[in-house]
């Protein structure tokens, strides 16, 4: 496994524990953040969650966050862009086999 695969692992099962505190520390120790530093992390963890293409069962619950909390405009933008970049596919995919059908 690359050292970006087994950081983008570990970054993963961080998020999925869905605790703010847990992500800084494992980002904190990873060097990406320093101590206080995003001002808003609970907002950054659920940009990444939202981002994540392994997390794509979350990403409701992210967009809900994100929306309830004022950062609507941010939620489309990123959950937007994932579905252009493979929830299209599956639907393509599944239109595809359709008129084969036919």
């Amino acid at each position: 496994m690359t050292d970006y695969a087994n950081f983008r692992h570990r970054l993963d099962a961080a998020l999925r524990t869905l605790d703010v505190k847990q992500v800084s520390k494992f980002l904190i120790a990873e060097n990406q953040w320093d101590e206080g530093a995003p001002a808003d992390p609970e907002f950054a963890m659920w940009m990444m969650i939202a981002g994540s293409q392994t997390m794509r069962d979350v990403h409701e619950q992210a967009r809900q966050w994100l929306v309830s909390h004022g950062h609507e405009e941010e939620a489309s933008a990123v959950l937007r862009r994932d579905k252009s970049m493979g929830g299209n596919k599956t639907k393509k995919s599944l239109q595809h086999q359709k008129s084969k059908k036919k």
